[in-house]
């Protein structure tokens, strides 16, 4: 599998590797929240927005905030209680990472490191095909701002996503 510059976390690829009792120092998810608005009142709301991947990949810790801080600004000017927004994936994948030297000589000093186990960077959670990430739930006149929002939320994201929304007379907990 040839891999493109820049999504080097971004593939599945290899079992997964989750047990951190095993490792020293895994760093911590950055994701500060992952229930936002009205918590409260999360099963009141009439139209539920889905924010779906469509194809498989690994999205990172640091993505992940950064589309619960966009959609969360955007879906925050209508108001504190008139939204609620929930992150459905948690990012248990830890990733590892074999720094290379760099600069004169490093060539002979990384050579006899093949297949090196590499230190743990991060973590990331694996979305499969059609797999939901995030939803927001809003009362009928709030819609478009909340399709905004997933929006772009989305395009924080190394995947393709689809909005789905779904309107009923509340939810079941």
């Amino acid at each position: 599998m040839v891999r493109k510059p820049g999504r080097m976390y971004r593939n599945i690829d290899g079992p997964a590797y989750t047990r951190r009792e095993y490792m020293g120092g895994v760093p911590n998810p950055k994701i500060v929240h992952f229930e936002m608005g009205n918590v409260e009142a999360k099963n009141d709301f009439k139209v539920e927005l889905s924010l779906i991947a469509e194809e498989a990949c690994q999205i990172r810790h640091t993505a992940l905030e950064s589309a619960r801080i966009m959609a969360n600004k955007y879906l925050s000017k209508v108001g504190s209680a008139n939204y609620y927004l929930w992150i459905r994936v948690y990012p248990h994948q830890v990733l590892r990472e074999h720094k290379m030297a760099t600069g004169a000589g490093a060539d002979r000093i990384s050579s006899g490191m093949s297949k090196a186990f590499g230190k743990p960077v991060g973590t990331a959670a694996r979305v499969h095909e059609n797999q939901t990430i995030m939803i927001a739930r809003v009362n009928p006149q709030h819609v478009e701002r909340a399709k905004a929002a997933l929006k772009e939320a989305a395009y924080k994201l190394p995947t393709t996503c689809r909005i789905v929304i779904t309107k009923g007379q509340g939810f079941i907990k």
